[in-house]
C-alpha cells in the first residue's frame, strides 16, 4: 500500500485529473487530502463532488482547510463574508447556490466529515496548516488552528538546520512525530515551485491557487507528481490572483 498525499486544489478540478492520470494507483493505495477544495478557479463544487464519488473506491481521509471551513459557514449560515468573497470565495457561492437540494446536503455532509488532523501507524501528522501546542494538536483547545495555523511552517522554515535534535533549543513541536505534512502557505512564496522539505516538515502547497502547479507525493519514496500551472488550464479565469 501506497499513501499519496496531495495538496490545497482550490476548485481546479482539472489540475487534480492531470495528476491522478500520471499515476498507476490501485485500491490498496490511500489518498490524504490537505484541505482547501474550494474557493480560488470555477470547479469548487465539482471538484468536491468528485472526491466524495472518488472516495467510494478509494480510501481517503480529507483533512479540513480554512477556504473549506469558510464555505461551511456559509454553508450554515447563509452569511457570507466580504473577505471570504475577496479571497476565492465569490465563484464558490455562486455555484454553491446553483446546487441541488441533493447535491447540497450530500456537500454539507462531505465537510462536517472533514478532519483537522490525521496521524497514522508510522507517527506522520498531517493537517492543512499547523498547530501550536507544544503536546500536539490533539491538544489544541481551539481545534481551526489546524487549518489556519501559519508558526509551524515559519519556525521550520527559520530553524538553523545544523541545531540536532538533542539540542534543548530545538522546538519540541517538531519532535512529536517522524514527519508533518501541511499545505496552506504556498511554498512560491520563498521561491519554490515543487514541495518543499525543512526539518521533518513537508509542505506540499505549491501555489494552486495562484500561478503555481497543484502537487501530490507519495510519502514512502518522496516521489512527487505536479499538474500544469493551473492558471493555463482556465483561461480567463484569475483565481485568487
Amino acid at each position: 500500500m501506497r499513501t499519496f498525499v496531495v495538496g490545497d486544489i482550490h476548485g481546479g478540478l482539472k489540475a487534480l485529473d492531470q495528476v491522478l492520470a500520471k499515476v498507476s494507483y490501485t485500491r490498496e493505495d490511500r489518498f490524504i487530502f490537505l484541505g482547501d477544495y474550494v474557493d480560488g478557479w470555477s470547479e469548487s463544487a465539482e471538484t468536491v463532488s468528485f472526491l466524495i464519488d472518488f472516495s467510494k473506491d478509494y480510501d481517503c481521509v480529507f483533512l479540513k482547510g480554512n477556504h473549506d471551513e469558510l464555505l461551511l459557514n456559509y454553508l450554515n449560515s447563509k452569511e457570507a463574508l466580504p473577505l471570504w468573497l475577496v479571497h476565492g470565495g465569490a465563484p464558490t457561492k455562486e455555484q454553491y447556490d446553483a446546487l441541488s437540494k441533493e447535491e447540497f446536503n450530500r456537500h454539507l455532509q462531505f465537510f462536517n466529515k472533514l478532519k483537522t488532523y490525521h496521524i497514522d501507524a508510522d507517527n506522520r501528522l498531517l493537517c492543512h496548516a499547523g498547530f501550536t501546542n507544544v503536546k500536539g494538536p490533539q491538544y489544541e483547545y481551539h481545534s481551526h488552528i489546524t487549518y489556519w495555523d501559519r508558526s509551524l511552517w515559519e519556525m521550520a522554515c527559520a530553524l538553523d538546520p545544523n541545531l540536532s535534535v538533542e539540542d534543548e533549543r530545538y522546538p519540541k513541536r517538531l519532535r512529536l512525530f517522524k514527519e508533518i505534512y501541511i499545505g496552506h502557505t504556498p511554498v512560491t512564496r520563498i521561491g519554490r515551485d515543487i514541495p518543499v522539505n525543512f526539518a521533518n516538515v513537508w509542505n506540499i502547497d505549491t501555489g494552486a491557487a495562484f500561478m503555481g502547479k497543484l502537487s501530490m507525493i507519495d510519502i514512502d519514496s518522496k516521489e512527487v507528481w505536479q499538474s500544469d500551472p493551473v492558471w493555463t488550464l482556465y483561461p480567463g479565469e484569475n483565481g485568487r490572483n
